[in-house]
């Protein structure tokens, strides 16, 4: 090796591991960190040792390997035993985009961090308290549960911070935790309880008015005035056991008294309103009380709508999803549904092009052979027409076989057994990734649930102004970064750099 290429060699020791290159090589990405111990006055900027003649760089050494491997080959590989926000945090520091990430890799890389941004609803089941169910700290506890109400990022005295508004500020705040959180004291957990009961109660009691045994016969007589003549109509009306009417008061009672309370004590009532689950518990409510209303009186625009209320019953049965304010199961179905939509139409589609073709096939496949007494070939068959094919196809292709409908020539058997397995192969594909997602995303909220208490988080103290290496802090930085906005780096430092307004950028 000639003296040129020896003193272009560079020692780089990262978290105690030893690692050497040429300067040729960090040059092939200039503007990050690694790029900048090329340059002749690095030594003077950096953690350098001279008797090792080695740069120090206190970072983590098994993810260093593979940025240094960028350097040399230009690809960009993630550690498939590394946690993704710890390689990015380490892509950041180095100065590396992430976007430099080969797409074999993106998937691993980004998966950590869309999952916990997906699920940032899932605190802790004991916020300020321990994992044994004991209540909260008085002052830590009333902290996190203003947090969670959001009223206490507020400045003092603005309208809505904490201690702003007394003491009906501090009563609004824990009623609304005392009926939104089940998890923030044992009186909400009450609530939470009651709250259930009332919703099974409910849903039990809309499932019996079904039942013919509490369903009563009433002869209702009716006077009908024609000019001058007056009929008598003597009709049948079923009406519900009044005992099932009156255990949907109660029940609607403590609904009403529910909603209520939320709405008034909501420290935003925009978002309130906006809520999937509370436009279902109006909706659920509603009804009830104009049926109520208009049950006294006789005309028939009031019965007419009586009648649709009664129609509408059904949406009473909504009230199930407010137990995914209880069940951490049921939030993490809904995230899984949201975030498998592009799976789900994917099989939709499948769906939709598999029965359009073997609606088609089925069709004309048993028009094979038939007679010539039987001009439009449908008299031996169940398929008289296309449409009516699209009934069998879907069934056929998700694998029901009600058996209505079913081929009768040898030709349309072909057809029938060719897509029952298309319809396997169809739904076979999509739905592992939906499966998959749910157990992400289980898996992680259960951790949130069941993670301890921090008591205190750990944050690293800044070196002291006498210590060795401050002069070699990140304030000493080489020169500004050409990756400009693109670069991890560039963002990390962009608040820094532009107080500085032309120093140098960071170093190591």
């Amino acid at each position: 090796m000639g003296k040129g290429e020896e003193s272009d060699k560079i020692t780089i020791n990262v978290g105690g591991t030893r690692h050497e290159t040429y300067k040729s090589t960090l040059r092939t990405l200039p503007g990050t960190r690694l790029a900048w111990l090329a340059d002749p006055d690095a030594q003077s900027n950096f953690d350098f040792d001279g008797k090792s003649n080695e740069f120090f760089f206190d970072r983590h050494p098994g993810i260093f390997s593979y940025v240094l491997n960028y350097y040399r080959t230009g690809k960009l590989h993630c550690p498939a035993d590394i946690c993704g926000p710890l390689f990015e945090e380490e892509l950041t520091y180095w100065g590396i985009d992430e976007t430099d990430v080969e797409p074999c890799c993106w998937m691993t890389y980004r998966q950590h961090r869309d999952a916990e941004e997906a699920l940032d609803i899932f605190e802790s089941p004991e916020p300020g308290g321990g994992a044994g169910g004991e209540e909260p700290e008085e002052e830590g506890g009333r902290e996190m549960a203003l947090q969670r109400l959001g009223m206490d990022d507020r400045p003092p005295g603005a309208a809505g911070a904490a201690g702003g508004g007394g003491c009906c500020r501090n009563w609004q705040a824990k009623m609304w935790a005392l009926f939104e959180d089940p998890y923030s004291s044992k009186a909400a957990r009450v609530v939470a309880f009651a709250s259930l009961f009332f919703i099974l109660v409910s849903i039990t009691t809309f499932c019996l008015e079904t039942h013919e045994a509490f369903n009563i016969d009433v002869n209702v007589t009716e006077t009908l005035v024609v000019g001058n003549t007056t009929t008598v109509l003597l009709t049948h009306k079923v009406e519900t056991e009044p005992i099932l009417t009156y255990i949907e008061g109660v029940c609607v009672l403590w609904f009403t008294l529910e909603f209520l309370v939320r709405i008034i004590c909501c420290p935003d009532k925009l978002l309130f309103v906006k809520n999937l689950l509370n436009i279902i518990d109006f909706v659920a409510i509603l009804p009830f009380y104009l049926e109520v209303g208009l049950s006294g009186l006789s005309s028939k625009a009031a019965r007419d709508v009586l009648g649709f209320l009664r129609v509408v019953r059904f949406v009473r049965i909504l009230r199930i999803f407010k137990l995914t304010r209880h069940f951490v199961g049921l939030r993490v179905l809904g995230h899984t549904l949201r975030a498998s939509t592009n799976e789900f139409l994917l099989l939709i589609i499948f769906l939709a092009l598999g029965v359009l073709i073997f609606a088609t096939m089925i069709y004309y496949a048993e028009r094979i052979g038939a007679k010539t007494s039987d001009p439009t070939g449908s008299d031996h068959t169940h398929f008289k027409n296309i449409p009516i094919g699209f009934w069998w196809a879907v069934v056929t292709m998700t694998t029901l076989g009600y058996g209505d409908m079913y081929p009768k020539t040898w030709s349309g058997m072909v057809v029938g057994a060719l897509c029952a397995l298309a319809g396997v192969l169809t739904i076979a594909m999509p739905v592992p990734v939906i499966v998959n997602n749910f157990g992400m995303y289980y898996s992680l909220a259960m951790a949130k649930q069941k993670l301890p208490k921090k008591k205190k988080k750990h944050i690293p103290r800044p070196a002291p102004l006498d210590s060795p290496t401050y002069g070699k802090s990140e304030e000493n930085s080489p020169r500004n970064s050409t990756q400009s906005d693109t670069c991890p780096l560039a963002v990390e430092e962009g608040v820094t750099e532009r107080k500085r307004s032309g120093e140098t950028p960071k170093g190591g």
